[in-house]
């Protein structure tokens, strides 16, 4: 395993010591490796952040994308390599903010990414400012008197969008979220792991204390498959209660299976370049 891992490996990572980032990275690199999966044959596309330094400590097929943009270059990736398995790895504020509405679609579409959100409730890279993930009345250096809009309910919102696999994991629990996202990854269609990740230098409220005495895992009686007890289970976040495990997991085909297009033909990447602009005039004469 160790050896497999290290195949991963990038730089040494310089994140602030005691950060989630680093148990998430590890559970990230012992998920690709427990799946025999070699770096040249892995998609990660990074949004910016914290989370997104890790282009420079994983070594994967990596692409860094502008803040927000994370999502539709992992889709554009997946749907020129169908077979290419394709993680998204981003912060809550990339993911839920920035990014939104790629989210949006991309859970609306199905799209076959595995979806790793850095959820720590803040901007960390830009030292501390709010996140979408930030509760109500969160003081920060962007709202000293503290966030007057609710919290968005990332769960919830990916459930009732069309995400057919949603989890949620914590930072501080290593196997549980490597567990998390190895099942994301087989998963056929959009998989969201949201980790729960202290910020130790700009979050003094959502520390590794306050979700050890906060999340719970969801028990063997839990059906992950009710739609509707799914959606109860994600707005527990609303009251500061965090279940972990998978929250909801459906079956439905993904959206590069339902493009016929895609069905006819090779996958763009087994297509042939046009190499000049004279040959690409030739093509549409």
């Amino acid at each position: 395993m160790i050896a497999k891992k290290r195949k991963f490996s990038g730089h040494t990572p310089t994140w602030c010591p005691g950060c989630g980032d680093w148990a998430i990275g590890g559970a990230i690199k012992e998920a690709l490796a427990n799946q025999d999966l070699d770096p040249s044959t892995v998609g990660v596309v990074f949004g910016i952040g914290c989370s997104g330094n890790m282009n420079d400590f994983l070594n994967a097929y990596a692409y860094h994308a502008l803040h927000g943009r994370a999502i539709p270059t992992a889709v554009g990736l997946k749907l020129a390599n169908h077979s290419m398995p394709t993680l998204v790895i981003a912060g809550d504020g990339d993911t839920y903010g920035e990014g939104g509405n790629h989210f949006f679609h991309a859970c609306r579409g199905n799209h076959d990414l595995t979806i790793i959100v850095h959820d720590n409730g803040v901007y960390g890279l830009t030292t501390g400012q709010v996140a979408p993930t930030a509760h109500k009345g969160t003081i920060s250096k962007s709202t000293p008197t503290g966030i007057i809009e609710r919290s968005v309910s990332p769960l919830a919102f990916a459930i009732s969008q069309g995400a057919t696999f949603v989890a949620q994991s914590f930072a501080g629990d290593i196997p549980h979220m490597r567990e998390m996202i190895e099942l994301g990854m087989k998963h056929k269609g959009l998989s969201l792991v949201n980790v729960l990740q202290p910020c130790v230098t700009f979050n003094r409220v959502n520390t590794y204390q306050y979700y050890l005495k906060n999340s719970y895992k969801v028990d063997g009686k839990y059906d992950h498959t009710s739609y509707s007890g799914a959606l109860v289970k994600a707005v527990e976040m609303d009251e500061e209660r965090f279940p972990l495990g998978v929250i909801y997991k459906t079956e439905s085909s993904p959206y590069h299976e339902q493009v016929p297009a895609y069905q006819q033909a090779k996958p763009l990447i087994q297509i042939p370049r046009i190499q000049t602009l004279h040959d690409l005039i030739e093509e549409f004469r």
